[in-house]
């Protein structure tokens, strides 16, 4: 039995973390590719190396994907210290090479002096699609404003298909349960942000993030665009995403909803039935349609922003505005439970007293009312988050 032990240990040293290995750069110029500060891992990689997250039969493991920060042609490369095939003949390790091959398409280089090559082609590169925005950022650490570019692109611009298929592989690094799309749905809109910057004089353009738009047929003869996927590169994230008017997402996750909150309360302050006279008289008919009709936002989404608005007005120290806020806001979150009780009245009429009181135990009022105080005090830590970053903005 100890033998096992001892042999399991050993073994154990040859699991590698699988997002601190992978390291990935978009590489602008040479000396990127030696610069550690360029170098970005993924927030996940389950979807190819398990739950666990873990590459087996390695030390030192380093599996480095570069791409050229224009045009994404790609280097790639496994490097370790110690394999365990060098002390254990009958163990295998896992085949780390053959699953990020699995994702990324053919062309890339394995060669360092090829990869900086195509550098030198970058000055090349121009964005695909047409230019819809163009707007600055001050970059703090360069003590400067840096330009940017938002292209709006389909599939059936020339090149484009090739370059999404290198795109999309930070789908999986950064969206937690990513797919790559169907370039043959010709429903499908992509939304480019380019950095435009300088090398040897000339101007080049930089990747910098991107964002997926599915338009989704409405009956009779409508679509409803929505966000399936963005991705932003870099510590301005916000800034890119809030060029963006972000109206909807699939699945949404908690960093989607942060930001979307904050674009469309930064979008509905310029409503004027978003104004602090028209917030004081309640949610209104009149946010709903201007909001749907001038920024394509939906009830639900209109009533969010409505509420944080509404805390901003309130001074929560006064307790009768503080109460009035709270009931407000609770008279939306007791929906739900408002229909359990529709269910029980109903159940009344057509369950045995026993059935009947075994539904009720799982209806506790008291339950209810503890439930919807949390709820109520989760929305408002929200909302908080939302107002501080809208102050700092």
């Amino acid at each position: 039995m100890a033998a096992v032990n001892d042999m399991e240990k050993k073994l154990a040293e040859y699991k590698c973390d699988t997002n601190e290995a992978v390291c990935l750069k978009l590489v602008r110029f040479p000396e990127d590719l030696g610069d550690e500060s360029t170098t970005f891992h993924p927030e996940y990689s389950h979807q190819l190396f398990g739950d666990d997250e873990v590459a087996f039969g390695y030390k030192g493991l380093q599996i480095q994907l570069y791409y050229s920060a224009g045009n994404l042609s790609s280097l790639f490369k496994v490097k370790y210290t110690a394999r365990v095939t060098d002390t254990f003949d009958c163990v295998e390790p896992d085949d780390v090479e053959g699953k990020i091959r699995e994702i990324i398409p053919a062309g890339f280089c394995c060669n360092t002096d090829d990869f900086i090559s195509l550098l030198e082609k970058e000055a090349n590169f121009k964005p695909f699609g047409s230019l819809l925005h163009t707007y600055k950022v001050h970059n703090v650490e360069a003590g400067e404003d840096l330009t940017y570019q938002i292209h709006k692109v389909d599939t059936s611009c020339p090149g484009f298909r090739e370059y999404h298929e290198r795109l999309q592989t930070f789908l999986m690094w950064f969206i937690e349960t990513a797919s790559f799309i169907d370039v043959d749905d010709d429903r499908w809109d992509f939304f480019l942000v380019f950095e435009k910057y300088n090398k040897d004089g000339e101007t080049l353009y930089a990747t910098v993030g991107y964002m997926t738009v599915y338009n989704y047929y409405v009956y009779p003869d409508k679509t409803r665009p929505r966000v399936s996927a963005f991705i932003y590169s870099g510590e301005s994230a916000r800034a890119h995403g809030c060029q963006l008017t972000i109206t909807s997402t699939e699945d949404p996750s908690e960093n989607y909803v942060k930001l979307r909150d904050f674009v469309l309360v930064k979008l509905c302050l310029t409503l004027p039935s978003f104004s602090s006279e028209k917030l004081s008289q309640g949610f209104s008919e009149e946010m709903v349609s201007e909001a749907r009709e001038k920024l394509k936002i939906n009830k639900k989404h209109a009533r969010r922003v409505y509420e944080i608005l509404r805390l901003r007005n309130t001074d929560m120290s006064d307790e009768e505005k503080a109460k009035e806020f709270r009931l407000e806001v609770k008279k939306r979150l007791y929906g739900p439970y408002r229909k359990n009780q529709r269910e029980l009245t109903k159940m009344q009429k057509c369950l045995r007293p026993e059935e009947l009181a075994s539904h009720i135990s799982q209806m506790d009022t008291r339950l209810q009312h503890e439930e919807l105080e949390k709820s109520y005090q989760d929305v408002l830590a929200e909302y908080r988050r939302v107002l501080e970053r809208l102050a700092q903005a």
